[in-house]
């Protein structure tokens, strides 16, 4: 553990008088960018520690005044659902129906803040109130605690503007079923599953349980959480299980039992500076990979892209302990308004930054971070991306040299060139799955079981978990894989930047063309009739796999887990069914434009009966009116 100086675990017991009213300053490139909270109490009582006022309106307003360089000011006004959940006189009647629409896949997500037309406010914060206390009763019964034992559950957040709100909120939930809970603050999602493995009392770990509160590169009206215990992450199921559990609780509140939550919560709460403990691991994982090294980065320029989201520290408290020149990074000051671009390293405009930067600075890389930090993405010294396939491919060649053979199980939109790739040229085995980071995961653990090695899951999306590291999808992780090799190559005699790196994927085939087609499925078509858009979508994909048999020029792959995937005219195409929209996304790549044109007019051939599926994007895409 690395020396820390101060106290590291804060006991809060008294409120300083209207810190939410106080100005917040984020500095940027532009300019200055100031933040005012502006409520209107009912009456003069000071907010608790965690922030409560007792409010005559259900809102506060959030005025963002813009002051660049020519010192013009823009004033944007933003709704925040701040209802007291213990002065509330009355809250609306939710059901299961209204809980289970927050689910999404394996985390909870919703709109958390007026801003954004047409998007109603769900999480609000009796409902965060309620997930807690169901969360609580959830981890009490997987731990078979009892009410004697105090389960601790950390919470952290990324840099949304409601994040606060909700980390009081879910705090509240928590105490008032009597678990204990300790705040991290600012942190990242990897950082909050691995507060349940360290074991270290002056950062109050292990935690029996731990939440995230991000919606990940949603706009920043958005927000959510995600939970973890020792296991790892929440799968589908127990993400069903809390909200059901939610929605009962929810319903049962009374004045009495939120005043009491209230009251347990503002006794006593716990705040811990884990990202210290986080940071440190990281940087022993390169200096370990160097020989042990003190500064084995010493020299190497690398810039870093936070898109203001919650992965700053990366520069400051991993890179440059370990010598690296940082100059250059950029948009590491945390901004729950994303104003230089969306937090998403899938994101065309976000991956450009980032690529600008490393040219701009002449660095030896770049690294771009989503929100949350759980994916990421590299640029190599010539501005070459190293995301999607290219960093599935960078990553699986990492692996392989340490593990001959394992098997790299990613999501099923990577191309057939990387299965060449990693079969033929690295001699491992390729084993494309569902779309989604756990199901990638989870499938990487069954294998395992059964006897098949398997070292390393990820997505095209730049979700990507090791073996080694408890099988955490963790984007810092990813990046630091990529250092350890930069670093050892160095340490081997082996320098001369990222071209290292790049050398490492020479040989992978990347197609000519490739894109994206969103089908959209009308649910309120007739053709649809009481069914669901999950029915209709299994329908079109049924009746595509049926008319592939009549094209001899077309091949249908002979081992697939998802949608219908197809071989043909020199390239593929995947159709799939999304997770959670009712949308069938449609992949093309091949060796040309016409090449796709031809794979396009087979899909639209074989769903040309389907009246409730949207195919504009499609006839749009090969030219059909």
């Amino acid at each position: 553990m690395a020396a820390t100086s101060g106290k590291i675990v804060q006991n809060v017991f008294v409120s300083h008088s209207f810190q939410q009213n106080t100005q917040l300053f984020a500095s940027q490139s532009q300019g200055r960018r100031d933040y005012y909270f502006a409520p209107y109490p009912r009456n003069s009582n000071l907010p608790s520690p965690l922030g409560k006022l007792a409010w005559t309106a259900s809102s506060i307003q959030l005025r963002t005044l813009y002051k660049p360089q020519n010192h013009f000011s823009i004033q944007r006004n933003f709704h925040c659902n701040a209802s007291s959940s213990a002065s509330a006189t009355a809250m609306p009647y939710l059901d299961k129906t209204d809980f289970l629409k927050l689910q999404n896949g394996s985390d909870i997500r919703g709109v958390a803040i007026d801003g954004v037309e047409g998007e109603k406010v769900n999480l609000t914060e009796p409902v965060a109130e309620a997930i807690g206390a169901a969360f609580a009763a959830w981890l009490m019964e997987k731990k078979k605690a009892d009410s004697s034992q105090h389960l601790r559950v950390s919470i952290g957040h990324d840099t949304r503007i409601s994040a606060k709100l909700l980390q009081n909120a879910i705090s509240r939930g928590l105490a008032g079923a009597g678990l204990e809970f300790v705040h991290y603050g600012l942190a990242s999602t990897p950082a909050m599953f691995n507060c349940t493995l360290t074991k270290d009392e002056a950062f109050l770990c292990p935690a029996d349980g731990s939440i995230m509160i991000t919606a990940s590169h949603l706009p920043f009206n958005r927000n959510g959480f995600k939970f973890f215990t020792n296991a790892g992450g929440l799968g589908k199921a127990d993400i069903k299980d809390i909200l059901e559990r939610a929605a009962d609780i929810y319903n049962q509140f009374t004045p009495e039992s939120l005043k009491n939550s209230e009251k347990k919560a503002l006794l006593n709460f716990k705040k811990v500076d884990y990202m210290i403990a986080y940071t440190s691991d990281l940087v022993k994982a390169v200096r370990k990979a160097a020989g042990n090294i003190e500064k084995p980065l010493e020299g190497f320029h690398i810039v870093v892209d936070a898109g203001n989201g919650a992965g700053g520290f990366f520069a400051e408290k991993v890179l440059k302990p370990l010598g690296a020149i940082t100059s250059g990074s950029q948009f590491l000051e945390p901004d729950g308004l994303f104003p230089n671009h969306i937090p998403n390293p899938e994101d065309k405009t976000a991956m450009k930054a980032i690529t600008q930067a490393v040219l701009d600075n002449k660095a030896d890389l770049g690294i771009i971070f989503d929100t949350d930090v759980d994916r990421s993405a590299a640029v190599d010294f010539t501005g070459r991306e190293f995301n999607r396939n290219r960093l599935i491919a960078l990553m699986a060649a990492i692996v392989l040299e340490e593990h001959p053979g394992t098997t790299i199980v990613t999501d099923s939109v990577t191309s057939d060139g990387l299965t060449t790739f990693i079969e033929k040229k690295l001699g491992g085995k390729h084993h494309r799955f569902k779309r989604g980071y756990k199901n990638v995961i989870d499938e990487a653990i069954r294998l395992n079981s059964i006897g098949e090695e398997s070292h390393l899951a990820i997505e095209t999306s730049g979700h990507g978990a090791l073996k080694e590291n408890h099988w955490l999808d963790d984007g810092a992780y990813l990046m630091v894989k990529i250092l350890n090799k930069l670093a050892s190559a160095r340490a081997s005699g082996n320098g001369g930047g990222s071209k290292v790196l790049t050398d490492l994927i020479e040989g992978l085939e990347e197609p000519a063309f490739a894109t994206e087609l969103r089908l959209k499925i009308n649910q309120f078509h007739p053709d649809l009739k009481e069914g669901s858009f999950r029915e209709y979508g299994e329908a079109v994909l049924k009746q595509l796999e049926n008319s592939i048999g009549s094209d001899p020029s077309l091949h249908k792959a002979p081992v697939n887990y998802e949608g219908v995937r197809v071989s043909g005219h020199g390239g593929w195409f995947l159709l799939r069914l999304s997770l959670h929209d009712p949308v069938l996304p449609l992949n093309i790549e091949a060796p040309s434009n016409d090449d796709a044109v031809k794979l396009g007019l087979a899909v639209l051939e074989a769903v040309k009966g389907f009246g409730g599926l949207d195919t504009s994007a499609l006839k749009k895409f090969v030219g059909a009116s």
